[in-house]
């Protein structure tokens, strides 16, 4: 028998070794923790960039792959307003077809849960006047004393927790909130206190989009972060109109009917946001190790900056676009999971 066996277990381990990454199974301990931080508009959208609408749609298909410890509406784009009904709008649209995404995980979390741990940021519409854009104003006009919000507590919090994970923090809009968070625990800590809650946390930056941007990369060279400023552009147009319009918009449920078939970037697919998450998606699939933005991902692939943990473009669009048949094919499966 021993002259069979070798050749057998080559021939198991050969084909081992060819099959595609598929995803992995997540636990209670190497399930990603995540909030996502989102100017988040009205739809239809009247006051900022449909991408958001576009990217949070995907995010909700991909919801039971996440802890999701916050969905927070943070002001970003043009009006800079923050506005939690219109997120918990959007979880009404889930609350719709969560119970046939169940079907096919019964780890999608329900709409109720989402509502419980959605959270408004500060804005112009509640106190703050911020600009959008870097090296627009100083950053003490918008984040400091006494301009803590529901929204960077609830980061201290998540934070705070007797969990050994990190942290991830998917800045879709102005990172203001995560900003005011880190202050505040930076002005009430002893600095072991604080190295200790910047160890914790994962920052990914698209964009940028406010003055605080600026002061967690020049202050914080230590905090994880990565900073996508251009290479988010590779998901721009991964597929036409009319390819979202026939297989997210029409025909799939409520919640994919309010994916808009354009942003500001054009039509079709441009979900600049997405790739904050989908970096995290990669990884579940073994991909990419999400602690390593040097690897590719369906996130990117960055460079780390020297002397720093900051992780900056360098390596172009393509290291997103490349990806596009496997992220795409994944989100029209998943918008089927909503009717089936």
């Amino acid at each position: 028998m021993k002259y069979y066996i070798k050749p057998i277990v080559l021939l198991l381990l050969t084909i081992t070794a060819c099959k595609p990454l598929v995803s992995q199974e997540t636990t209670p301990n190497n399930r990603h923790r995540i909030i996502v931080t989102s100017d988040f508009p009205p739809f239809p959208v009247t006051n900022s960039d449909p991408d958001d609408v576009q990217s949070i749609v995907r995010f909700l298909l991909y919801s039971n792959e996440f802890d999701v410890e916050g969905l927070i509406v943070s002001a970003g784009t043009f009006d800079m307003i923050a506005e939690k009904r219109n997120m918990l709008a959007a979880l009404d649209e889930y609350d719709k077809v969560d119970e046939n995404l169940r079907k096919h995980d019964p780890k999608f979390p329900t709409a109720n849960a989402l509502r419980a741990v959605t959270y408004e940021g500060k804005g112009n519409n509640n106190g703050i006047a911020i600009k959008w854009g870097c090296g627009k104003q100083p950053v003490n006009e918008i984040i400091g004393e006494g301009l803590d919000s529901e929204a960077s507590n609830a980061i201290i919090a998540a934070a705070d927790k007797p969990d050994s994970r990190p942290l991830w923090i998917s800045v879709w809009g102005g990172p203001r909130e995560v900003a005011q968070a880190i202050w505040d625990v930076k002005n009430s800590r002893n600095e072991k206190e604080l190295k200790a809650f910047i160890s914790k946390l994962r920052i990914f930056l698209i964009a940028c989009q406010d003055a605080s941007h600026e002061w967690l990369m020049q202050e914080f060279p230590d905090l994880f972060i990565i900073e996508s400023r251009k290479t988010y552009h590779g998901i721009f147009r991964s597929d036409s109109q009319e390819w979202a319009e026939e297989n997210i918009i029409n025909n799939h449920g409520p919640l994919c009917a309010i994916y808009p078939p354009k942003a500001i970037a054009g039509p079709g697919v441009i979900e600049g946001d997405s790739p904050a998450f989908l970096y995290l998606v990669s990884a579940n699939r073994g991909i990419n190790n999400s602690e390593d933005p040097t690897q590719p991902s369906w996130g990117g692939q960055y460079i780390r900056k020297e002397k720093t943990n900051h992780y900056v473009d360098g390596l172009g669009a393509t290291t997103i676009s490349k990806w596009k048949n496997d992220f795409q094919a994944e989100f029209k499966e998943r918008a089927n999971w909503c009717i089936e």
